[in-house]
């Protein structure tokens, strides 16, 4: 078994320096979206399907594409999707066409949830990562500005951060801006560079996906990567620590149930 909480770069310790913090969603913090690829797996296989690909092969492309696409804003992996649609079956649609169907579908899957949420008969921590709350307010109580930047639409991710309770605890949640094309993990980062003028020591960056991971690492900030079980919100995702520490990831937990080891890293 993989352990919750490893460093990986043991010579680079935040050491109190941290100012702050800007948390991926999906994956990282809320579970609600669980199985997502489930959904864009088939989608993208029904609208590329011909006579001319062979199953097994474009099945392959497809998981192959979600697994090296994810964490960036839906509509570049709908782009992507236009495009092979376009090239192999001469279809050619809007990749926001593609991205409000995708939307639709994954909404579908999903409503069953945040209907139990609202009913009262599922409670928050029931789709959060073990532990993401307790760490959140950790970082709070030590005076870190916490942000959420998220590649999933900005409205949902409102709604589904509140559903979760951790809203109000962000100074800002940035998720895709509505139509368009652009990048909200970038942006909060450039943010934090341009207006608050804070140097990338005083940064820390904590997601499941490679992208956060990556862009954190370059703007020289110290990144958690959260290899994540969704499905059981708890342990490490092997398949996920591989592409996390690929990405560069100083240090890597499973959920956040080994808080006093990561705060210990922390300060």
């Amino acid at each position: 078994m993989e352990q919750n909480f490893q460093i990986m770069h043991s010579a680079k310790r935040p050491a109190g320096r941290i100012r702050a913090a800007v948390f991926d969603f999906d994956g990282t913090i809320s579970t609600l979206r669980c199985g997502w690829e489930q959904v864009m797996g088939p989608m993208m296989l029904e609208f590329l399907s011909n006579e001319e690909t062979p199953d097994e092969a474009l099945r392959a492309e497809v998981d192959r594409y979600i697994d090296e696409s994810t964490g960036i804003q839906t509509i570049y992996q709908m782009q992507w999707l236009a495009d092979q649609a376009a090239a192999r079956c001469g279809i050619r649609r809007d990749p926001w066409w593609y991205k409000e169907e995708y939307n639709r579908r994954l909404t579908d899957m999903i409503a069953h949830k945040k209907q139990a949420l609202l009913a009262g008969t599922a409670q928050p921590e029931d789709y959060r990562i073990a532990g993401a709350a307790e760490f959140i307010d950790a970082l709070r109580q030590r005076k870190i500005a916490l942000y959420l930047a998220s590649g999933t639409d900005h409205e949902d991710v409102l709604q589904e951060a509140a559903l979760l309770g951790v809203k109000d605890k962000f100074t800002l949640i940035a998720g895709a801006p509505a139509h368009q094309a652009a990048c909200s993990k970038e942006a909060v980062l450039r943010q934090l560079f341009t207006q608050a003028q804070l140097s990338g020591e005083e940064l820390f960056v904590i997601g499941d996906g490679k992208v956060e991971i990556a862009l954190g690492s370059r703007a020289g900030a110290f990144t958690l990567g959260a290899a994540t079980d969704e499905a059981h919100r708890c342990g490490v995702n092997p398949v996920k620590r591989a592409r996390l520490v690929k990405a560069g990831a100083d240090a890597i937990c499973g959920d956040f149930t080994a808080l006093d080891a990561i705060l210990r890293w922390i300060d």
